[in-house]
């Protein structure tokens, strides 16, 4: 992806959010523009006008940390678009991208040792890159996807029984999209990156419409929710957990609230992760009785 363009865009979309009267400036006279103008933008940031349009053309080569925190208090931007900034300026003057690393094991063992959470270790282009047993029962549809790597956006976007499997499905998407452009501006030369992006965008047409809001996110905490093939709904707090001797890699634990029907879904769930290990093919079909009385499925 070209460092240019994504700063081009970035700016001028984020730009044109903003209202005169939301920035404080008088919204008198005709305008031509939607949001703000270069001009103003420049003003507010307290850089000059020529500076700020060479910034918006593409180039964040030599800015300084001051002059990008005055920007992204002119455009108002939140703290995931702030940091969004920073990446894009640090990736500007440079051609290197992250190399992928294999999953160390002791990050495998910890993940094991995590037995009544569901816990997944992803990288920045979604890929689930290792698991626990009760989070590879959780992810079974995403899992049973014939592509690979097992990816997270790929499932969303392009699987038909995503609808069915994530009750907020569109909430995911756009969670989704804006996590991998938080990704480009971090790594913006990672060729798989660019090849899911490609994938995504020729294959999903509300891909392309959520990616070219150009929204970042910060994904760390939150609910997810499901509806899980063999336990029914689920619905699980989720901590996002990024990896510092891994940069790249988040490790997301899962959880339920006590004496409620998602816990007990969870209860229920680790009984039929068991036969995971005994069939390929598990039956994911559950009795009345087994939902009643949380039963491991035969």
């Amino acid at each position: 992806m070209d460092n240019r363009s994504e700063v081009r865009e970035f700016l001028t979309s984020r730009r044109a959010k903003i209202t005169p009267q939301q920035a404080g400036l008088p919204a008198a006279g005709q305008r031509r523009v939607k949001g703000l103008r270069r001009e103003e933008v420049a003003m507010l940031a307290g850089v000059s006008a020529e500076y700020y349009a060479r910034m918006e053309r593409g180039n964040l080569s030599g800015a300084s940390e001051a002059v990008l925190d005055s920007l992204a208090r002119a455009l108002q931007l939140d703290e995931s678009e702030r940091a969004h900034l920073l990446d894009l300026a640090r990736t500007a003057s440079t051609t290197r991208r992250r190399t992928a690393q294999p999953i160390r094991p002791v990050l495998q063992q910890l993940l094991d040792a995590m037995t009544e959470a569901p816990a997944f270790i992803r990288n920045g282009r979604l890929d689930i890159l290792a698991t626990n047993r009760l989070g590879k029962a959780l992810y079974w549809p995403v899992f049973q996807d014939p592509a690979r790597p097992v990816n997270l956006a790929r499932f969303q976007f392009l699987n038909p029984g995503a609808a069915q499997y994530m009750t907020e499905l569109d909430y995911q998407r756009a969670a989704s999209a804006a996590l991998l452009r938080t990704e480009a501006g971090q790594d913006p030369y990672n060729r798989d990156l660019s090849d899911l992006i490609g994938e995504l965008s020729t294959q999903s047409e509300d891909f392309r419409t959520l990616w070219a809001a150009h929204d970042v996110r910060l994904h760390r905490t939150g609910f997810k929710r499901f509806h899980h093939p063999a336990v029914g709904d689920l619905t699980l707090a989720f901590e996002g957990l990024p990896i510092p001797n891994d940069p790249g890699l988040t490790l997301t634990a899962m959880s339920a609230e006590p004496g409620t029907a998602s816990h007990d879904g969870l209860r229920l769930l680790a009984s039929w992760a068991a036969t995971l290990d005994q069939s390929d093919r598990p039956n994911t079909e559950l009795t009345s009785d087994q939902h009643s009385t949380h039963q491991p499925p035969p």
